[in-house]
């Protein structure tokens, strides 16, 4: 029997700061789940880090600590090629080429461009707003057929397909137009734990209101018994009437596996008071073997730059590939 081909599937994560459990649920789990599925390629995303202004220092070190947490969360450097974005000029080179055919307009129309803005009014540069197209270069350089998209990435994606097909009508087929993969959990979307009404992020002003994959276990316990709920005293999950309930369940349900109906059931009749330690409980015991995995692999550093080494020459390798075939066929002199 042939063996069926694996589609390609790219994604990457800024090591802008601490990654929140619903960055966890939403990206990092899955992509432990994708890449016996797909041929994944996984980026740790420092050049877009860039755009908002970073400490040298520390944006090394988050750099090194993102990778061992990908490393601890699962995923195989075995099974999919694991790199950071800086180590392969192609992304660069690529973006540089596809502003040729980028249009202010429409990278000034990007929502995240326009609400970075605001929130870094001191530092609206260039970045911010090319960084779409840094984004699509990430992308069609590996000829990936699908990339996970939240709803904040969607509209990103969707430049990245334009700019495919327009390179593709003028210079002839060369980039894969890429299709969004919705996640399988993409309904867990994790909620603020202070204002159910916003999306858990750790640029939130108040330090409740999300919790890390660093936190130890006593600040765990300590943001979920603040958890805002209601007035009203039963457990089940009705996200217009109970939003803070509703995202402690949904919480509950995705660090123990256990359904929403079972989980209703296991706190009827319970008070808040005890369902959110429950919650904090459930969420401290699943992060404790990552957080023992990630510390043990930083005490290695050789180790993790052997896997970043490795990833980022399979990276260059297939990046090239693409770039090679790019400056072709747009007439690059090539001395051949």
């Amino acid at each position: 029997m042939e063996e069926k081909v694996k589609s390609s599937l790219f994604s990457a994560v800024q090591p802008s700061g601490a990654v929140t459990i619903g960055n966890y649920i939403g990206a990092i789990r899955n992509f432990v789940k994708l890449q016996d599925e797909y041929n994944c390629i996984y980026a740790v995303a420092d050049l877009h880090a860039i755009t908002v202004r970073q400490e040298p220092a520390v944006l090394r070190r988050n750099t090194l600590e993102l990778m061992a947490l990908f490393l601890a969360c699962g995923i195989d450097p075995k099974k999919c090629v694991l790199f950071v974005q800086s180590h392969v000029p192609a992304h660069c080179e690529l973006a540089w080429v596809l502003n040729t055919i980028s249009y202010p307009g429409e990278l000034s129309r990007m929502t995240q461009f326009k609400d970075k803005s605001a929130k870094h009014a001191e530092n609206v540069n260039m970045g911010l707003m090319d960084y779409p197209v840094l984004m699509a270069a990430d992308i069609l350089l590996y000829q990936a057929a699908l990339v996970p998209v939240g709803a904040d990435q969607k509209q990103h994606l969707e430049l990245t397909r334009d700019l495919a097909i327009r390179f593709n009508n003028r210079y002839g087929q060369t980039f894969t137009v890429p299709d969004g993969y919705i996640l399988k959990d993409s309904g867990a979307r994790i909620m603020s734990l202070a204002d159910p009404s916003k999306k858990m992020s750790k640029s939130d002003d108040n330090p409740n209101a999300f919790v890390t994959m660093g936190d130890d276990r006593d600040s765990i316990l300590r943001k979920f018994k603040r958890a805002v709920t209601d007035s009203d005293s039963e457990i089940r999950y009705d996200p217009e009437n109970k939003p803070g309930v509703s995202n402690l369940l949904t919480i509950y349900h995705a660090f123990t596996g256990k359904s929403l109906a079972d989980s209703e059931r296991e706190f009827a009749g319970k008070g808040y008071g005890e369902f959110k330690e429950a919650v904090g409980e459930a969420v401290a015991d699943a992060l404790a073997p990552i957080q023992a995995e990630k510390a043990r692999l930083l005490a290695d550093k050789a180790y993790i730059n052997s896997i970043i080494s490795e990833g980022d020459n399979a990276a260059f390798r297939m990046a090239r590939k693409t770039l090679s075939k790019v400056y072709r066929k747009i007439g690059f002199y090539s001395g051949e």
